[in-house]
């Protein structure tokens, strides 16, 4: 009599024959079922949008969160399940405040980033647990520009342009065609909008983004008025775009 072959699903330290982790895979589909996150680096500093995704008119707006503020330099966002999210921000900030604490200086953006991997990476090797199914775009200004992103696996890749979330293979595919090294910081909001409305397939809205620009001298959340400019010039060029496929 032959027992049934456990599935090589069934735990995070079982790999299958070819040589997979089936629950970071699995981890991976759920960031890509999550809200569109992009973020792009320019010569001056670097810019992250998110998609807010309101299902309801009943939601309160304010309640949703998808960019977050780390740290007075370095802000991320998320795609994948919220609350993993919610975990993963915490610890960033911690992390954040033990190095001002312990060196008297903020944390570097390639620290931060490596930090928050070593954790998701814990959660690849340890039976009892499962991997955190949420990628985030941690962007922020040192020296220089930077972003990364993190993989549920606990990969780090810096980027120049990238996203997370649903609509990752069409804003990839736009800014291959379209980013430039001298991006300003104007130009690279307008491309990061046009790649998300077509992401979504629709014009975007104030109350469905967030925005937020990291430069040297400072790092804010764009809204209102100077939120609604960029939008304006951005839904027109969505509207070619859509027009012309």
């Amino acid at each position: 009599m032959h027992l049934p072959q456990m599935g090589y699903d069934r735990a995070i330290t079982v790999f299958s024959p070819d040589g997979r982790l089936f629950q970071v895979e699995y981890a991976r589909e759920a960031v890509k079922r999550g809200a569109t996150a992009i973020g792009v680096k320019t010569k001056d500093g670097v810019i992250l949008l998110a998609d807010r995704r309101v299902a309801s008119k009943l939601l309160e707006i304010t309640t949703i969160e998808k960019i977050y503020k780390i740290d007075e330099h370095i802000y991320a966002a998320t795609s994948g399940l919220v609350a993993d999210a919610r975990v993963l921000i915490e610890r960033a900030r911690i992390e954040a405040q033990i190095n001002r604490l312990t060196y008297d200086e903020p944390i570097s953006v390639k620290d931060l980033a490596r930090k928050i991997c070593d954790f998701k990476q814990q959660y690849t090797q340890f039976g009892g647990v499962r991997p955190f199914g949420v990628s985030l775009l941690i962007a922020g200004y040192d020296s220089s520009p930077r972003l990364f992103e993190t993989d549920p696996s606990g990969a780090l890749l810096e980027y120049k342009a990238t996203s997370i979330g649903a609509g990752r293979s069409v804003v990839i595919e736009h800014f291959e065609n379209v980013y430039r090294d001298d991006f300003t910081i104007d130009e690279a909001i307008i491309e990061a909008m046009i790649a998300m409305g077509k992401a979504i397939e629709s014009e975007l809205k104030p109350d469905g983004i967030e925005l937020v620009v990291i430069t040297k001298d400072e790092a804010k959340e764009i809204t209102g008025n100077e939120l609604n400019k960029y939008l304006e010039k951005a839904n027109e060029k969505i509207k070619e775009e859509i027009s012309k496929e």
